[in-house]
């Protein structure tokens, strides 16, 4: 059995550069296992909202569903802070961009 290896175009914190990024600057991708893509609002609609929106820009650019292990609600009652944190766990290979990396290395 012969072992392959993928090239992967990476930024700093490992993941795709190509990689959609979420569209408030209240919302990001954090960095662990299964990393939390966080989208922060006072508004519980608008965050998920803006959860959907990046999820389906994202599947889009994977060209598959992205592996998302769950969803998480919390809140942030401090004074300054957006009420509501919803995450999602996601693959942190799917954000780094390895199914498209295999496809390209399958269509070389």
């Amino acid at each position: 059995m012969t072992e392959q290896t993928i090239q992967l175009e990476l930024d700093d914190s490992g993941l795709s550069p190509a990689l959609p990024v979420p569209s408030n600057p209240r919302d990001q991708v954090q960095d662990v296992p299964y990393r939390p893509v966080g989208f922060r609002d006072d508004d519980l609609p608008t965050a998920l909202e803006r959860c959907a929106t990046w999820l389906r820009q994202a599947q889009e650019w994977l060209g598959e569903p992205v592996d998302v292990l769950a969803v998480h609600l919390d809140y942030d009652d401090r004074k300054g802070s957006p009420y509501y944190d919803v995450k999602l766990l996601c693959n942190e290979e799917d954000l780094a961009g390895v199914p498209i990396a295999m496809r390209n290395q399958k269509d070389d």
